[in-house]
């Protein structure tokens, strides 16, 4: 059975810093490239960053650059998303999922930004 999940997430201050992390299963995890998703309250989902499948090449989001890094363990079929320099509205459920090929939606991980 594909299996995404997702976990990391809690409650940070703003500037405050937290890694996220993915665990897959069911698929060949180092066949596809990954990406980070987030879902604010009442909004659309939101793309935040790719990594293709060897980690050599990352894509983040133009609010995300240089304060969020994406980065996989292939031996530990792991991805990750550090995100530092936290502010409110990075408040969102964060979502991990493949390239192209979606696999089913995991529960997801609540980053909450608040004083």
């Amino acid at each position: 059975e594909v299996q995404l999940v997702e976990s990391g997430g809690g409650l940070v201050h703003p500037g405050g810093s937290l890694r996220l992390s993915c665990a897959a299963s069911g698929f060949t995890f180092d066949d596809y490239a990954m990406t980070w998703f987030r879902q604010a309250p009442g909004k659309g989902l939101e793309w935040v960053s790719t990594i293709s499948w060897n980690g050599d090449y990352t894509y983040y989001a133009d609010s995300m650059k240089g304060r969020f890094a994406i980065s996989r363990d292939n031996a530990k079929n792991t991805l990750y998303l550090q995100m530092n320099s936290l502010k409110p509205e990075d408040t969102a459920v964060y979502y991990c999922n493949r390239v192209n090929t979606p696999a089913p939606w995991g529960k997801g991980t609540l980053v909450t930004v608040s004083t």
